[in-house]
C-alpha cells in the first residue's frame, strides 16, 4: 500500500485509490503517518484529535478509531495491519508500504548531491521528480493538531527550497528564458522570499532584458521596505550592481539543506 500526504490524505493499493471520510479518524491516521515508524503516545493522539476539548471517554474512543483504521488498512490475504500497539501508544510501520513524503526527501537528497557535484541536469531532474509528488497543500485541509500543523509547515518550506534548488540548476543549464514566466509567478506568490527575486533578476538579465531585471530589483526593494522595513540582502545588491555594470553571470548558491521537524 502507498500512503500519500503531499496533498489530501489518500491511500493507493494497486489501481484502487481511497481516503477516509470521518475527519477524526483521518486526523488520527495523518498523525501516525507523519510519525511513521515512531511511537506516538496515546496522549499525543488524543490531543491531535480533540485538542484541549478531550471528551470524557476520549481514550476509549481513540481505541475504537484505531480498530477502524486497522480494519481499513488490512490488506487481503494478510493477518497483520501496519498499526501496532507500542507503549505508550501506537506506531504505524511502513514495512512493505511506501510514503510519498519519504520519496520526496530521498529525491531532494539526490538533487542536492548532484548540484553539489556540478551535475546540474541530474539535479534538475531529481527536483522535478520530487515536486511532481505534490498534489496540493500537504494533508489538504487537515489542520489544528500539533503534529499535522508542524509537518505541514515543514513540508511547505521544504517544497519551496526544492523549487529554489531546481531553479538554480536550470539557471546553470542556460534555461533562463524558460524560467522567466514561472519566476514572475513565484515572486508574486512569495514576495518576501528574496532568493526567487534574485533568480528572476538573473533570468531576465541573461534573457537580454536588463531594464526588466533592474525593475525587478526596485520592486523587491519596495516590497521589503513596505512590509518589513528592511533593505534587500547583499546578494540582491551585488547582482543589481553587476547588471548596472553589464557584467557577471551569478553563481549557484551553496546546496540547500532540508530539515525535518523534530519529534514532539
Amino acid at each position: 500500500m502507498r500512503f500519500e500526504i503531499l496533498g489530501s490524505l489518500r491511500m493507493t493499493d494497486g489501481e484502487n485509490v481511497f481516503g477516509i471520510s470521518a475527519p477524526k479518524v483521518e486526523s488520527l491516521l495523518a498523525a501516525l503517518l507523519v510519525r511513521a515508524d515512531d511511537v506516538v503516545s496515546t496522549d499525543q493522539l488524543c490531543h491531535e484529535i480533540w485538542g484541549d476539548a478531550l471528551p470524557r471517554r476520549g481514550t476509549a474512543t481513540l481505541h475504537v478509531y484505531i480498530s477502524q483504521l486497522r480494519k481499513l488498512l488490512k490488506r487481503p490475504g494478510t493477518a497483520a495491519t501496519p498499526i501496532v500497539t507500542r507503549h505508550p501508544g501506537y506506531v504505524l510501520r511502513l514495512d512493505g508500504h511506501s510514503l510519498d513524503s519519504d520519496d520526496f526527501q530521498r529525491l531532494v537528497r539526490l538533487g542536492r548531491s548532484a548540484i553539489r557535484d556540478g551535475r546540474y541536469a541530474e539535479a534538475s531532474t531529481h527536483c522535478d521528480q520530487a515536486l511532481s509528488l505534490w498534489r496540493g497543500r500537504a494533508l489538504g485541509e487537515l489542520r489544528g493538531g500539533a503534529i499535522v500543523d508542524e509537518f505541514a509547515t515543514w513540508a511547505e518550506e521544504a517544497r519551496l527550497e526544492c523549487v529554489e534548488m531546481r531553479n538554480e540548476a536550470d539557471l546553470m543549464l542556460g534555461r533562463h528564458r524558460e524560467l522567466v514566466g514561472p519566476l514572475y509567478t513565484l515572486v508574486k506568490k512569495h514576495p518576501l522570499i528574496e532568493a526567487f527575486h534574485r533568480q528572476l533578476m538573473l533570468a531576465l538579465y541573461r534573457s537580454d532584458r536588463r531594464a526588466d531585471a533592474l525593475q525587478a530589483f526596485h520592486r523587491v526593494r519596495s516590497v521589503l521596505d513596505r512590509e518589513l522595513g528592511i533593505a534587500p540582502c547583499r546578494q540582491l545588491h551585488q547582482l543589481h550592481d553587476q547588471i548596472l555594470l553589464d557584467s557577471g553571470r551569478g553563481e549557484v548558491r551553496r546546496p540547500i539543506t532540508l530539515r525535518a521537524p523534530a519529534a514532539a
